[in-house]
């Protein structure tokens, strides 16, 4: 399939959730690929801290305060204050960025191959099909150009290949999937869901659906959880889904995929006269070598805002706006879920009884909120929120002092349910990404700057989720039941979304319904970046099925040399 012209078939630019699958589909349909990640290499198995007790760690797991709040300024709030991973994320202070004073955003980078799929969370839970309607109806942002039965036979084909355990519901505000059994709620959350079924109408309590197997799939080497909730650190199994485990062994196999670690991405070179990506600008992370590499298709997955920095860093000749933006919407609409609250109850009963082991997921509160049109004048908002949580016990909290504090901490506390809940941020054109005018990086990037805030209509959201998750918990029959609600800053879900959204036409949207650039049509952008809104369910499941539909497209075009 190689041109003679150009080094590779299609470059990959990043490495996570979407590179990867980006990476794995297009080799195993016959491109040569060159993947590109501005991180180092980090190989399946080799993770520092996986299988480590506190006591084997540095400082039992931490990370001395000083350097987290100097390397780690923003990466702490991700989990870069641990130990057992701080290596695995990004140093702010040697690779800074900024944000418009009295707007704080955190920005959660991670420093390796594979991205945040080594970090995420796991949780994969699918759009419906009002989340793909609701720009339309209500008169936020722009029309998605793709509703959900265009996605869901690639919901199909990314979860059967990565392995997601969760239950069938039926529920159409959280459509089933190609699931692994779940993973087992225990006793307490049992009783929960029992308890919301008799006595909290409308509200369902699910298991949460995960990326972390149930079942083996000897086929990828991968072998189920083993439930010692060190996920975060690596896992040598592969019980759960990242790139090292899953798309980059793929990709390798087919002997069409050369990876280049440490490798700055700046821009991207544009030929405007035949209206396509030429190149790929990178800087070598280590030398400071610069060299551009060609291909005949590329595919931006660099993570959301990451892309977009590129993005507004490639300018055509004569020009000083990038390329990419006709439509005067790049940078902006950026979004992150809106979260903080959570609420929490004590569960009566079942002292006799501990939880063995530590599952990767607990329960699940699928939104409920705006879902019908029956629904419009219950709250003062629109779109909604789920919750995410689960039960247990830890030691009791002990009184005194000596031999009788001793022999209470042997004692464990009464059992606990506590969630969080999840909403969804509208897309606003005054939140945006740009570059400094004035300062650069150390590879003489101009500066991300972000001016991103939450407006009212999240603000009333989570109000009304502290409220609706006390009188749940309460109405289910949990005592002492609290919450709490913390500060709500951006980019803290560390679920970052649009910038390059989607759209159907060049006048309004940086990409078509096929990911595939406006005003470059060999160029794809599949991370966040293309996302037109946010729903309130976690995204990666959703960029993956966006890339690997992406990607299946881009081959077609290119076999057919329209591209």
């Amino acid at each position: 399939m190689q041109d003679a012209s150009y080094e590779f078939d299609a470059i990959v630019i990043g490495s996570g959730v979407s590179g990867g699958w980006a990476a794995k589909e297009l080799t195993e349909k016959g491109m040569k690929v060159l993947m590109l990640d501005r991180g180092y290499m980090v190989e399946h198995g080799d993770y520092p801290g996986e299988g480590k007790g506190a006591w084997e760690l540095p400082f039992r797991g931490q990370t001395q305060k000083a350097k987290v709040e100097s390397d780690h300024f923003k990466a702490r709030f991700g989990g870069a204050e641990g130990s057992d991973k701080a290596h695995y994320f990004n140093n702010d202070r040697l690779n800074p960025y900024a944000y418009d004073e009295g707007k704080d955003f955190r920005w959660v980078r991670p420093a390796i191959v594979g991205g945040k799929s080594i970090l995420w969370g796991r949780v994969s839970l699918r759009w419906n099909a009002t989340d793909f309607e609701a720009n339309k109806k209500d008169g936020n942002g722009n029309d998605w150009p793709i509703r959900y039965d265009d996605i869901a036979p690639w919901y199909d084909y990314v979860e059967s290949y990565a392995g997601i355990a969760g239950n069938k519901d039926g529920l159409d505000e959280l459509p089933d999937g190609q699931f692994q059994p779940p993973h087992p709620m225990n006793v307490a959350e049992r009783w929960v869901q029992d308890q919301f079924k008799s006595n909290v109408p409308g509200r369902h309590f699910i298991h949460n659906r995960v990326a972390n197997m149930t079942e083996d799939k000897p086929e990828q080497g991968r072998s189920r959880c083993q439930s010692r909730s060190q996920c975060a650190r690596g896992c040598s199994f592969g019980a759960y889904f990242s790139t090292q485990a899953v798309t980059l062994p793929a990709a390798r196999a087919t002997g069409n995929l050369t990876l280049i670690p440490d490798s700055v991405v700046t821009s991207l070179e544009y030929d405007e006269a035949k209206k396509r990506v030429t190149g790929v600008r990178v800087i070598d992370a280590n030398t400071k070598e610069a060299k551009t590499y060609r291909s005949r298709i590329v595919f931006l997955c660099a993570s959301t805002l990451a892309s977009v920095q590129i993005l507004l860093n490639s300018r055509a000749e004569g020009r000083s706006d990038s390329f990419a933006n006709q439509s005067g919407t790049l940078g902006r609409y950026v979004m992150d879920h809106i979260f903080r609250v959570s609420i929490s109850g004590e569960v009566p009963g079942f002292n006799d009884m501990i939880e063995y082991g530590r599952r990767p997921g607990g329960i699940y509160i699928p939104r409920f909120r705006n879902l019908r049109d029956d629904q419009k004048n219950e709250v003062d908002f629109v779109r909604g929120y789920g919750y995410q949580g689960g039960a247990g016990r830890g030691p009791k909290w002990p009184e005194g002092f000596g031999a009788d504090m001793k022999e209470q901490m042997r004692e464990y506390g009464a059992w606990r349910m506590g969630m969080m809940a999840f909403g969804e941020c509208l897309p606003y054109r005054d939140n945006t990404l740009t570059l400094s005018p004035t300062k650069v990086d150390r590879f003489g990037v101009p500066l991300a700057v972000f001016n991103v805030t939450f407006h009212d209509n999240e603000y009333k959201m989570m109000a009304d989720a502290k409220q609706e998750g006390i009188r749940m918990l309460t109405a289910a029959g949990l005592k002492n039941v609290k919450a709490e609600q913390r500060e709500h800053v951006p980019g803290d879900a560390i679920h970052e979304m649009g910038g390059a959204r989607m759209g159907h036409s060049p006048q309004e949207s940086v990409v078509n319904k096929w990911s595939q650039a406006h005003d470059a049509p060999n160029l794809f952008i599949t991370d966040g970046a293309q996302m037109a809104s946010t729903s309130c369910v976690n995204p990666s499941i959703t960029f993956m099925a966006l890339t690997a539909r992406a990607a299946d497209y881009a081959v077609k075009q290119v076999k057919a040399n329209i591209i």
